[in-house]
């Protein structure tokens, strides 16, 4: 089941992330989070989330932005240091109250939850769907969207918002952002190995490996279908399905 599970879903998420609002890194996390523990799954999900943009990058690298990468990218970095320093500070065993026989709340997982629902709900709320930024802000951009990816793994909805702008092609938008997305993956990872990360990919590679082919087989589905119009009615579906396994990792059945 566990298998199944995150396959399905890694290869879902990474299919919608070419015509859909919402990265791989925030569809997955729910999955992972059913079997592990949630500073864990964040990492696992990063693991994955970072190997398939590798691959995505050999697929539409030629249509990056290298002036925004720099731009955007650069304090992308520190901010994803900064989050991923704060998620070490607050593990997962932080019990702030529990229910039931075993069902327990914690700090990370109240974040966690808060993150999601908000994040979901840009694709819900035509206000947040279309909130875009002013050119001048870009760095600042990098900088929230860096730390929140290093916090949660939820980076893709803010950096749509800054860069939208520019006025780039859907291309060179999506490009752009996986570039920016590895930069990101990069910094947390480094920080997540030592803390929580290593010792688990020593024993879940199998499905790590499995789960992030199936990330690229999505990836290259979704690029063939890149140029069809984004479909409202899935991202409404998977935006009310995300703010549901949030409320149950903020209440701790999850």
């Amino acid at each position: 089941m566990l298998y199944f599970i995150i396959i399905f879903t890694a290869f879902a998420a990474s299919l919608l992330t070419f015509f859909s609002g919402f990265g791989l890194g925030t569809i997955l996390l729910p999955a992972f989070a059913l079997f592990f523990p949630l500073e864990v799954s964040v990492a696992l999900t990063g693991v994955v989330h970072f190997l398939t943009n590798i691959f995505k990058t050999g697929l539409i690298g030629k249509n990056i932005d290298r002036s925004i990468l720099l731009r955007f990218g650069i304090p992308a970095i520190a901010g994803a240091f900064i989050g991923a320093i704060l998620l070490s500070q607050f593990p997962d065993n932080q019990i702030i109250a529990t229910w039931g026989n075993q069902h327990q709340i914690t700090f990370l997982k109240i974040i966690v939850a808060v993150l999601m629902v908000f994040f979901a709900l840009f694709e819900i709320i035509p206000f947040l769907k279309n909130l875009a930024f002013e050119k001048k802000w870009l760095s600042v951009g990098g900088l929230l969207s860096g730390f929140f990816g290093g916090l949660s793994g939820h980076q893709g909805a803010l950096r749509s918002a800054f860069l939208i702008r520019y006025g780039l092609k859907k291309e060179a938008l999506i490009a752009t952002g996986v570039a920016i997305a590895c930069l990101i993956d990069l910094t947390r990872l480094s920080l997540y190995y030592q803390k929580f990360l290593g010792s688990a990919l020593q024993t879940e590679w199998k499905l790590i490996a499995t789960a992030t082919l199936s990330a690229f087989i999505g990836a290259y589905f979704g690029n063939k279908l890149l140029k069809k119009i984004t479909i409202d009615a899935i991202q409404k579906i998977v935006a009310i399905a995300l703010i549901a396994m949030a409320l149950c990792i903020g209440t701790g059945l999850i």
